[in-house]
């Protein structure tokens, strides 16, 4: 018996800009959209707000901006994925972002 095609379901579109779809988190420091940056998605040298050590092309990492502002470019930091889930427990680092 032959088989039957299945009907296909439509792919999901992209992000815009490529990587994933960002997440909200909250937490005590506010609502947050949470986005995995894997490492082979990464070409620019970025400083991590929590550490304040620089995060090198090819490391996966997180970028978080304030809900609120979906679409400001300029609220958006980088973070190591440890940095990020610890910045309840320790906070950002006294640089100026």
């Amino acid at each position: 018996m032959p088989r039957r095609n299945r009907p296909q379901r439509p792919a999901e579109p992209s992000p815009p800009g490529g990587g994933a779809w960002p997440r909200a988190e909250s937490a005590s420091d506010g609502e947050w959209l949470v986005r995995n940056v894997s490492g082979a998605a990464t070409t620019k040298t970025y400083r991590c707000p929590g550490c304040d050590h620089e995060i090198r092309p090819g490391t996966p990492h997180v970028v978080a901006w304030p809900a609120a502002d979906y679409g400001s470019i300029e609220d958006r930091r980088h973070w190591h994925q440890g940095c990020w889930s610890s910045r309840g427990r320790r906070g950002p680092t006294s640089r100026r972002w």
